[in-house]
């Protein structure tokens, strides 16, 4: 039992440790060129300590770049990767599946259709908050219609949560694609560099509007991470020991839900982080979510800023957004799950 313990102690520092070089690497790569010593000179600068004992003086530049451009979309990207990671590994304690992510009860189909209806209607001209808000209004609608067909008699089954969320999925995906018809060209690619989901231009705006609900929510999840560890025996043993299962089913959807969408919010819709992540957390640390929230929270930020830094500097200047090097990197990992699930008889 110690040397368990010693040993997840020791994987959450491999973490933290990964997690620091993985925001070290991103603030520094880049078109513009920023040494390790001038990129702490600037840190140390922005923190308010003096720069002088690093031995280097950043310059004007280097410091507008970390500080407007790249900080923000780091601390955007670390955000992002933690809320997919946690709310995937809360859905899949949820629903007892080990391929469940965020995206099977329609929050990134409903948040895909707030955004249509913000940038049709004109308003990401108007403010930056437009689009964000619609996307958060309509990614909590879709999840309120998919619980809403699938409760029955005040419980709601897995399996019709599931076909619930995929009916939702293709009827908002339906009712979006025939938006989009009706844009012009430019509203139309304005959508689209959205959809593919990516971290570029984000400012601090974009951090404010993210930091408060993604934070509260990862911690609300950990605090309720004893309750999902019951959930995720099953209903039967759940409610023989007395958890009122619906509701806490409800919170817990609740909740991922306003953090995924959240972070769909600022980011566009970046697939695999919630699926990959938590999936490959289960085999090396266990189904204990005291432990594992946490460590998905971390690692999806180590997953989600390096493929952000991969596609800054694949092929300069042009950049791959973050969505697409996600795509690249956790479909392959998807197709090996069903591969062996087909192997083991379809038990994953």
């Amino acid at each position: 039992m110690a040397n368990r313990k010693r040993n997840k102690g020791l994987f959450f520092l491999l973490l933290i440790g990964l997690l620091l070089g993985a925001t070290l690497l991103s603030l520094g790569a880049g078109q513009v060129k920023i040494s390790a010593g001038a990129m702490l000179a600037v840190l140390a600068k922005l923190a308010g300590l003096p720069a002088e004992w690093l031995g280097t003086a950043p310059t004007p530049e280097q410091i507008a770049v970390i500080q407007h451009i790249r900080l923000p979309r780091t601390i955007v990207g670390l955000l992002v990767g933690a809320a997919l990671a946690v709310s995937g590994a809360v859905m899949q304690g949820v629903f007892g599946n080990p391929l469940a992510d965020p995206g099977m009860i329609g929050i990134s189909a409903g948040a895909s259709l707030g955004a249509v209806i913000a940038v049709s209607l004109g308003l990401t001209a108007v403010s930056l908050y437009y689009m964000p808000f619609f996307a958060l209004i309509g990614a909590l609608a879709a999840v309120a219609a998919t619980v809403a067909l699938a409760m029955r008699d005040g419980k709601i089954p897995v399996m019709p949560l599931l076909l619930a969320g995929v009916a939702v999925s293709m009827f908002v995906g339906a009712v979006t694609s025939g938006m989009l018809t009706f844009m012009n060209e430019y509203r139309l690619r304005e959508f689209l560099f959205w959809m593919v989901g990516g971290l570029d231009y984000r400012r601090w705006e974009h951090v404010g509007l993210a930091v408060g609900p993604v934070l509260t929510g990862i911690v609300i999840l950990c605090a309720l991470a004893r309750h999902l560890n019951i959930l995720a025996m099953g209903e039967q043993e759940a409610r023989a020991v007395g958890m009122p299962v619906v509701r806490f089913r409800l919170v817990l959807l609740f909740i991922a839900a306003v953090t995924t969408a959240t972070a769909v919010c600022v980011s566009g819709s970046i697939g695999f982080v919630g699926l990959v992540v938590p999936h490959v957390l289960r085999l090396l640390l266990g189904p204990e979510h005291r432990v594992l929230l946490p460590a998905c929270a971390l690692a999806g930020a180590i997953f989600l800023v390096p493929c952000d830094t991969l596609g800054r500097v694949l092929i300069p200047p042009a950049e791959i957004r973050v969505g697409i090097i996600t795509a690249l990197t956790g479909a392959p990992y998807f197709l090996y799950l069903l591969r062996r699930a087909q192997k083991a008889g379809g038990a994953l």
